[in-house]
């Protein structure tokens, strides 16, 4: 019973339902779909460490990945996440095979892998996936300046809208997995600090906490709340990329 329930689920995923993946030409799609492998991930795992040699890159297709700096103590930050509109692994098409981050999964689901070579060759053979991956990487790049100064000049208060809203555009629904402890390691701050921040959004009505979900229940209020640096984000993705990703099509 329980392999039946897991074979309808993974036949019920494509690689269409990954923004970069739906995106590429039909050429790469014919060269490199028969060659993806879906894998179930769960919350937590680690898809690669610092100084790791990458062997695959991972396109999440419902899931949401978080990178992760992590200090010489334990102590960790977020400097971005990753969900059905991107790849994880862009150092292995930027010339490098490990990064100094860890991914980790923040929302478990599902990835498709392709390996590593494979990648790099047909990184190399079509100039459209070139111009595609790197203009990815340039909203990639962009979260992440975002988010150190994100981190550095606002409060937990907005640091929280801006990771549940980034969070949101990467999930079917309006419900987020996440403890308050999590979110505290992701945002690299005290659970205390979390812990009161949410509760102001839960006694504004914005969202509701309960066993470890986060739903949100008014959104336009959310982004109202928000800093200016989920904005800056969201606009130069959707500058760089110009497509919808399969949740906002979902959604909207």
């Amino acid at each position: 019973m329980t392999s039946n329930r897991a074979a309808s689920e993974f036949s019920e995923i494509s690689p269409e339902h990954n923004a970069l993946l739906s995106n590429l030409p039909r050429a790469v799609k014919d060269a490199i779909f028969p060659h993806l492998k879906l894998v179930a991930v769960p919350l937590g795992k680690v898809l690669y460490e610092p100084g790791q040699t990458m062997l695959d890159a991972s396109s999440p297709t419902d899931c949401i990945v978080s990178l992760l700096y992590v200090m010489e103590n334990g102590d960790s930050a977020e400097i971005a996440v990753i969900g059905n509109e991107g790849v994880v692994g862009v150092s292995l098409f930027m010339g490098g095979q490990s990064t100094s981050s860890r991914a980790v999964v923040q929302s478990g689901g599902h990835v498709y892998k392709l390996d590593a070579k494979m990648l790099r060759a047909e990184f190399g053979r079509h100039q459209e996936l070139l111009f595609l991956m790197l203009r990815y990487t340039q909203a990639l790049l962009t979260q992440m300046a975002q988010t150190a100064v994100c981190n550095r000049h606002h409060s937990i208060d907005q640091q929280l809208c801006r990771w549940l809203l980034l969070s949101l555009d990467r999930l079917r629904g309006s419900e987020v997995a996440m403890t308050q402890e999590l979110i505290a390691n992701m945002l690299g701050v005290r659970r205390e600090g979390v812990t009161e921040a949410a509760g102001k959004l839960q006694k504004l009505g914005v969202i509701e906490y309960s066993r470890g979900k986060i739903t949100v229940l008014d959104r336009p209020k959310l982004e109202e709340l928000s800093c200016e640096c989920y904005d800056v984000v969201r606009k130069e993705t959707d500058r760089l990329l110009d497509w919808e990703t399969p949740v906002r099509k979902t959604v909207l």
